[in-house]
């Protein structure tokens, strides 16, 4: 098995690629070791000292480290972590793992919000995941769309411009409802 990586925006973090698929068109974010219960990978990855966060992509793992770590350390114990798990056929995810919106959506404002998720999905997702993370609908109140960052984009020194200029531009281009963007 060979696992490429990739780094990633935020240098605390790396993005490694498999070569088979990890999710599929899910994605998991584990902070702390307690949370990634969930997911023996994700486990396995924050029993090595430094792990900060884990992110599972469609076809892609990221990792961030704490401040102060040095990939050069950590890199090949996440490897051979990754590789052990795959390759003992373990699975990725003990459960399910679901987004918990925390947040209503108005059904007045649906065809908005069919057209934001459409544009999330097919114009921000993509781009976003070459990176190492996701974007997370939240909600559509107001004008107001909220999305949460994970992965390499959580954190990332880049993100708030990624938010601002780049996907808020993007939403108010094609749907005029939309006035701002703003990170949960």
């Amino acid at each position: 098995m060979f696992i490429q990586t990739e780094q990633t925006p935020n240098p605390n973090t790396l993005k490694f690629i498999p070569g088979r698929t990890v999710l599929g068109d899910k994605t998991a974010e584990f902070t702390d070791a307690q949370a990634a219960a969930a997911s023996p990978l994700a486990a396995r990855l924050f029993e090595i000292e430094g792990v900060a966060g884990v992110f599972l992509g469609s076809d892609f793992i990221t990792v961030t480290k704490d401040e102060g770590r040095d990939w050069l350390a950590m890199k090949p114990l996440i490897l051979g972590t990754i590789m052990e798990h795959f390759t003992s056929g373990a699975p990725v995810l003990a459960e399910a793992v679901d987004e918990v919106l925390g947040m209503e959506d108005d059904p007045a404002d649906e065809d908005i919000i069919v057209q934001i998720r459409d544009l999330l999905d097919t114009r921000v997702r993509p781009a976003v995941a070459r990176d190492g993370g996701d974007i997370i609908y939240h909600g559509f109140r107001q004008g107001v769309v909220y999305l949460r960052m994970q992965g390499s984009c959580s954190g990332c020194p880049s993100s708030t411009a990624t938010l601002k200029h780049g996907i808020e531009n993007l939403l108010r281009h094609y749907i005029p409802e939309v006035t701002e963007v703003r990170a949960v």
